[in-house]
């Protein structure tokens, strides 16, 4: 460890805390440190939960709600197999976490399809399968070229001019929302303290081993820390001279009224909710934290919606939002254990819905071994180079 962070992490505490000691605490309960605490109660792991609460930029409760694998992982074989992975174990995972919480999840996964208005956009698409179906190797990656015709099975009211698509069996939906609030009723049920409005404040490396977290409530103990905390990771693994590049890229989308069943499988771009409403999306913007919407940028947007389906020129929108995604430099996830900082796991990811199955049941039970699962060494931090923070 170098010096510079030697100084804030382990200086000045030299005997355990005074509070309740636990096996792993993770910081932050939205989708992705909820699934983690979710999948390690499971084990049988005493697990405690700490969340700043409703001031934290959760992505969360703003995101699409798409289970989406085609065009993941283009290039980077590894997050293709993972997020595969994690699609294969929708069902397995969401039986279990009703059983447990009692919540009924929206949820459907008879694929997806990506839409092109043009040639040359399908046979672009298309040349991007053909690559991922290559770098999967024996995993295989199946997908299917929809034209005009086969687009109107599924989208009796798409333009007439819309070229085709690309249909792959792996994708779906899931109100991100319910699935929020079934994990936090889960791990209630297992017994898991979730402990809202504890934002950390301080956090230290312990000489005896382990770690402790300070919040405006008191200190927390446990001798394995997860730090999945969204956008608030960058700031607090600062607190053990770890560089986490970390930076946000907001979206912004439309939510229309009710309407009777009109799209029979997900896009990437506008998806029907169970409750019948049309949600429509979304945009890349650098725009740092700004959580806000644009009118200009809305319109866009629901410019390109119609322009796949012109019947919803005549739709009421109800409301809009924008949200925050959690990028990394090269837009894969971190999944990280610093070799100078035992039992301590970084976990980022803009993908926290499709990887909700994967975080719990495999990652999770890893985490309680003490180690990251195989196959996600490429996705350590290292491979930004990045300097500690001084």
């Amino acid at each position: 460890m170098k010096e510079a962070s030697l100084s804030r992490v382990t200086k000045g505490r030299n005997t355990p805390p005074d509070h309740r000691s636990h096996d792993v605490l993770v910081v932050g309960a939205g989708l992705i440190g909820a699934s983690i605490a979710y999948g390690l109660a499971r084990q049988g792991v005493n697990v405690c939960v700490l969340d700043e609460g409703d001031v934290a930029l959760r992505a969360s409760r703003g995101n699409f709600g798409l289970i989406w694998v085609q065009g993941k992982g283009l290039g980077a074989p590894a997050y293709a197999r993972w997020t595969r992975r994690s699609a294969g174990l929708w069902r397995q995972f969401l039986t279990d976490l009703t059983d447990i919480s009692g919540i009924a999840v929206p949820f459907e996964q008879r694929g997806g399809v990506e839409l092109c208005q043009t040639e040359q956009e399908l046979a672009n698409r298309l040349n991007q399968m053909e690559q991922l179906s290559a770098e999967a190797r024996d995993l295989g990656f199946a997908y299917e070229r929809l034209d005009a015709e086969g687009l109107r099975r599924h989208f009796p009211g798409i333009a007439a001019d819309v070229a085709g698509g690309v249909f792959t069996p792996y994708d779906g939906h899931v109100d991100p929302l319910r699935l929020l609030s079934a994990l936090h009723t889960a791990l209630a049920r297992l017994g898991v303290p979730v402990r809202s409005h504890a934002g950390v404040v301080g956090l230290r490396a312990l000489d005896h081993g382990g770690y402790v977290a300070e919040t405006s409530s008191g200190g927390v103990e446990a001798a394995q820390l997860v730090l999945a905390a969204g956008l608030g990771t960058r700031s607090v693994a600062e607190q053990l001279g770890v560089a986490v590049p970390l930076h946000p890229i907001r979206g912004q989308v439309l939510i229309t009224e009710r309407l009777a069943p009109a799209f029979g499988l997900p896009t990437s771009i506008v998806r029907q909710t169970a409750d019948g409403t049309v949600q429509i999306g979304s945009s890349q913007e650098d725009v740092g934290f700004d959580t806000g919407t644009r009118p200009e940028v809305l319109a866009a947007i629901a410019r390109k919606a119609i322009r796949f389906f012109p019947f919803l020129k005549k739709v009421q929108v109800v409301r809009a939002w924008g949200a925050l995604r959690i990028m990394s430099p090269d837009g894969l996830p971190i999944y990280d254990s610093p070799a100078d900082h035992p039992g301590c796991f970084i976990i980022s990811c803009h993908s926290g819905v499709t990887l909700s199955p994967v975080h719990a049941l495999v990652l999770a039970p890893a985490i309680a071994g003490g180690l990251l699962p195989d196959g996600l060494r490429t996705f350590q931090l290292e491979r930004f180079h990045v300097s500690p923070p001084v």
